[in-house]
C-alpha cells in the first residue's frame, strides 16, 4: 500500500463493517479522522495508518463505545495507569449522566405509564404542567399538588401492568408474540424498561424450547436460588424435573456461586452430564456459562436451549458474546445485566406460553390428590 494511494471508497472496502463514505465524511467532522491529503483532482487520499485508526474506530463501535467516547479513548496516552484513569473518569461521567436520564425516565414513566383508570387525572396534570412555574415556590407546591392527586388514583384498584407496558416498551411488533411476552416478563421482573433493548433471542430459541419443554425435558439450573424461582406447578405439570448443577443450599449469590464452581471439579464435572435436548438456565455465575461454551465446541453436550443471564462486569459480558456466536439456540441479555430472577423468568414465561396454570398444586406432590 502506497503512503497515500486510498480514494475514499476503497477505504470502506479496505476496513469492511458496513463502512460508507458518507460513515468516513461524518467522522472527519466529528474529529474521529484527521483530514486527509487531497489529490490535484480534489479527491481525498487515505493512508495505511487512516485504515487502520478507521479499523479502530469500527472495532470500538462494535463494542458498544459511541462516537464521542471512542475519539477520546483514541486520543488518550498509551500508558496503562493514564488510560485506566482517563476511562475511570468517562464512566463516571456516563454514570452521572445514566442517573439523570434515569430520573427523567421515572418522572415520564409516572405519567405515561397510567392504565386507563387513572388516564383522566394523567390528563389533568400534563396539562397543569404547562402552566407551572417550577422555578418558584408556588409552582413547586403546585407541581407536588398535582403528583400526588395523580398518586391518590392508584389506592382506587390494582395495577394494569399490560396497559402500562403498552405505552412504555419500544416498538416490538417485529418479534412473535411468545417474544414479545417474554420480554414484558423480563420487564416486569427488574423494573426497568430499558432491558428490552438488550434481550437476545436467537433464531429458533422459541421453537426449540417449545419442543424440549413439550418433551418434558430436564431443566439443569446454576445454583438453587434459580431453581426456587422457576414456576414449579407448570413445569410438574409438563414433566420436566429441575436439576441443580451447584447442588450446594448455602450458594446464594454470584460471588459465591463463582468461587464454588472454581474451586470445586464435582459441579464442572457435573455440568457435562447436562442431557441432550435439555434446557440449561444460567442466573449467577458466568463461568458455568463460560464452560458450558467450550463443552458444546468440544461437543461434551448438547442442550436443546441456553438461557444464558449471569451477573458480572467482565467474564459474564464474554461469556454471552461466545454463547451467542454457537450453533445452541439461546436467549440471553447483552452486556452486565442478568441475575437469577431474569433467567428464571425467561423460562418461566417460555413455559407460560405452553401451558396455563392448574388450579391446583396437586401435581407437586406426586400423589394426585
Amino acid at each position: 500500500m502506497n503512503n497515500c494511494s486510498l480514494t475514499i471508497k476503497e477505504l470502506t472496502e479496505a476496513v469492511g463493517g458496513g463502512i460508507t463514505p458518507r460513515m468516513v465524511r461524518h467522522y472527519h467532522q466529528l474529529g474521529l479522522l484527521p483530514q486527509p491529503v487531497r489529490s490535484p483532482s480534489n479527491y481525498r487520499l487515505y493512508t495505511e495508518q487512516d485504515v487502520i485508526r478507521l479499523q479502530r474506530i469500527v472495532a470500538l463501535k462494535q463494542q458498544g463505545f459511541q462516537l464521542n467516547h471512542i475519539r477520546h479513548i483514541l486520543e488518550m496516552e498509551p500508558e496503562t495507569e493514564t488510560l485506566t484513569a482517563q476511562l475511570q473518569k468517562q464512566y463516571q461521567a456516563i454514570m452521572q449522566q445514566i442517573a439523570q436520564l434515569r430520573q427523567t425516565a421515572s418522572a415520564l414513566e409516572g405519567l405515561l405509564g397510567r392504565d386507563r383508570h387513572c388516564q383522566i387525572m394523567q390528563a389533568e396534570v400534563l396539562a397543569q404542567l404547562k402552566l407551572l412555574e417550577v422555578e418558584t415556590h408556588i409552582g413547586l407546591g403546585g407541581l407536588e399538588k398535582l403528583w400526588n392527586g395523580l398518586d391518590a388514583q392508584v389506592h382506587t384498584h390494582s395495577e394494569a401492568f399490560a396497559e402500562s407496558l403498552q405505552h412504555l416498551l419500544p416498538d416490538l411488533s417485529d418479534r412473535s408474540e411468545i417474544e414479545q411476552h417474554l420480554i414484558s416478563q423480563l420487564v416486569l421482573a427488574c423494573g426497568d424498561v430499558s432491558l428490552a433493548s438488550f434481550v437476545r433471542v436467537s433464531a429458533g430459541a422459541i421453537a426449540a424450547s417449545r419442543h424440549a419443554l413439550s418433551a418434558s425435558c430436564e431443566i439443569f439450573v446454576d445454583i438453587p436460588t434459580v431453581a426456587a424461582a422457576l414456576d414449579q406447578t407448570r413445569l410438574a405439570h409438563l414433566g420436566c424435573r429441575v436439576t441443580t448443577l451447584i447442588n450446594n443450599t448455602h450458594i446464594t449469590t454470584a460471588t459465591e456461586a463463582e468461587q464454588e464452581f472454581w474451586q470445586h471439579q464435582e459441579w464442572q464435572e457435573k455440568l457435562l452430564q447436562v442431557s441432550q435436548g435439555s434446557i440449561l438456565v444460567i442466573g449467577y455465575a458466568p463461568s458455568v456459562l463460560l464452560a458450558a461454551c467450550t463443552a458444546i465446541k468440544a461437543q461434551k453436550i448438547q442442550p436443546a436451549l441456553i438461557i444464558g443471564m449471569p451477573i458480572g462486569f467482565s467474564h459474564a459480558p464474554a461469556a454471552k458474546r461466545q454463547i451467542m456466536q454457537q450453533a445452541i439456540p439461546t436467549i440471553t441479555t447483552e452486556g452486565t445485566l442478568g441475575g437469577g430472577l431474569l433467567a428464571a423468568t425467561a423460562l418461566n414465561a417460555l413455559v407460560e406460553s405452553l401451558i396455563e396454570k392448574p388450579n391446583c398444586h396437586c401435581y407437586l406432590s406426586g400423589n394426585g390428590e
